[in-house]
């Protein structure tokens, strides 16, 4: 279905988007006995839940008049009750007035919420007209597990949901790809009765944390990574603690790491910690993006994407959606830092060199001795690079700039020898790399994935080979400690971590995002505690 054109800088968060009460934090409880969901209800109010959702349709033997009683007098917050059906995503098969008598019930029995879809809303509410208790409000919701339809579409059907006397509106749409959010944002921000709107699935993800900054009534965080109720549902730990969730608000900030796949990224952690220890109004995301122009056409906004990391496969992709370009990013060919500037242009930059670089001379510095001078400790040395991609072009360049001698070497030669000739280097493949020793002394610097996580027991380089380098830098963090550094270690070599990239090429990314110092001490203790 052909969506609006609509870009987020259509909504004037800052101004409509302020509300008089923040966004709710929802704990949906998927225990198959009463019992189960009382040890959850206290652990969902010990992680910093708001209210919980009781799913009835998770029950086992579930006896109405009892079992209701004791969830909904015994909850420690809150409750919404909810009793889905098969057709809407749950697991309830029976009778249909069975269902809406359970939840009727609920709302004589004292639950602040319940939750009815949208095709028996009608119906239901016009049975307790007149008997609903003051504190107590219906919401009505509509689910959508193949798509996210236009922005006029879900206008309609939220406008469906008000015609049948619903308290609140509920629409969850499946993102096919993150812009889908785009259209939910809209619902929320415009809507004319409290909204919540989530775009289900990976893709949708910045739907749920975002629904602060955009008005939404509510968010749902799951007790645990296993008990998810949608697709896509992130913790409630994870909402508060890595996302700095009760912080959100219209006019915050947000950054992101671009990527695909990008999920098991740690710079949000990094970032967040960050933005919160100086009380930057600000949250940093991990976007999962399939079409980077199609990504910045739609999150145009100035406050939105204000900064981006850029990661595998977009690196070079995004360069084409830059307004200016860094020249030693533009002569890498790959970008990882990309700002929005207060005009809405793009500015992108290469900050993985100045991190790998940066690393590796003060390795050479802590080996030679630190001599008083302003030449590289590069400057003369014969520089071995393995891998001629992104990161292989970023050290190749940022080796060249400090002087060195710049040696490619990679699996496919045609691309070593192009690298090769840019920087003025001489050209390998992998297999001659294992002999290739003219002097004593050499620096190292591997980029390729041998040696990454699950494939550990493998090494680019031959243990006898390491012998003739002074110094080994692997670009690979996971593992940390890779059997090339292993082994360069036991051959008397200074070794240089990939940590030490990601850590430094971070700091440099972080002051261009916000024009301040990066705080060290904390990036390190968090990357040591973490990875």
């Amino acid at each position: 279905m052909a969506s609006v054109p609509f870009t987020v800088s259509d909504l004037q968060t800052s101004g409509s988007g302020l509300r008089s009460s923040p966004t709710l934090l929802c704990t949906p409880l998927m225990g198959t006995t009463v019992d189960q969901m009382l040890i959850d209800m206290r652990k969902a109010k010990e992680i910093g839940a708001d209210l919980i959702e009781i799913r009835l349709d998770c029950l086992r033997d579930f006896n109405p008049q009892q079992d209701l009683g004791i969830l909904i007098k015994q909850s420690p917050l809150p409750t919404v009750v909810t009793y889905r059906p098969v057709r809407e995503g749950g697991q309830y098969e029976g009778d249909e007035n069975k269902r809406q008598d359970a939840l009727r019930l609920a709302m004589q029995l004292g639950a602040n919420y319940v939750d009815v879809e949208l095709e028996v809303a009608q119906d239901f509410n016009s049975s307790i007209q007149g008997k609903k208790p003051d504190n107590f409000k219906v919401i009505v919701s509509s689910h959508n597990f193949h798509n996210t339809p236009s922005a006029e579409a879900i206008g309609n059907l939220v406008a469906r949901i008000q015609g049948t006397g619903a308290d609140i509106a509920k629409i969850a749409t499946t993102a096919l790809d993150i812009t889908d959010c785009a259209r939910i944002f809209q619902i929320t921000v415009h809507s004319e009765i409290p909204t919540i709107g989530i775009a289900m699935g990976e893709r949708g993800l910045i739907s749920r944390i975002l629904s602060p900054k955009f008005s939404g009534y509510l968010t749902y965080g799951a007790i645990e990574a296993g008990a998810i109720s949608a697709p896509g549902q992130p913790t409630a730990k994870d909402l508060l603690e890595l996302y700095n969730f009760r912080l959100i608000r219209p006019d915050t900030k947000v950054y992101g790491i671009i990527g695909k796949p990008v999920g098991h990224s740690k710079s949000p952690l990094l970032f967040n910690a960050a933005f919160k220890s100086v009380g930057l109004n600000a949250v940093y995301l991990h976007f999962l993006v399939d079409d980077v122009e199609k990504f910045f056409n739609t999150y145009s906004a100035v406050d939105f994407a204000s900064g981006c990391s850029c990661t595998i496969p977009h690196k070079e992709a995004a360069l084409k959606c830059m307004d200016e370009i860094d020249p030693i990013a533009k002569k890498i060919g790959a970008i990882n830092n990309i700002v929005r500037r207060p005009d809405g242009s793009l500015t992108a930059f290469n900050t993985d060199y100045i991190g790998a670089i940066t690393a590796i001379e003060d390795g050479l510095r802590e080996l030679n001795g630190a001599t008083p001078t302003t030449l590289s400790p590069l400057a003369g040395k014969l520089f071995v690079v393995l891998g001629a991609g992104g990161a292989g072009k970023s050290l190749a360049y940022g080796a060249a700039q400090k002087g060195a001698r710049v040696v490619v070497a990679n699996r496919t030669f045609a691309r070593a020898k192009e690298l090769a000739e840019k920087v003025g280097g001489k050209a390998l493949t992998l297999e001659e790399v294992q002999d290739f020793h003219p002097e004593e002394g050499m620096v190292l610097a591997n980029t390729t994935s041998v040696g990454m996580k699950p494939n550990i027991n493998e090494t680019p380089l031959a243990k006898h080979a390491l012998k003739h380098y002074c110094l080994v830098f692997d670009a690979i963090y996971t593992p940390k400690d890779t059997r090339l550094l292993k082994e360069a270690r036991e051959t008397g070599a200074v070794i240089v971590y990939g940590t030490e990239m990601l850590i430094r090429q971070g700091f440099e990314q972080y002051k261009n995002f916000t024009g301040l110092p990066a705080p060290e001490e904390l990036f390190r203790q968090l990357m040591e505690k973490h990875a």
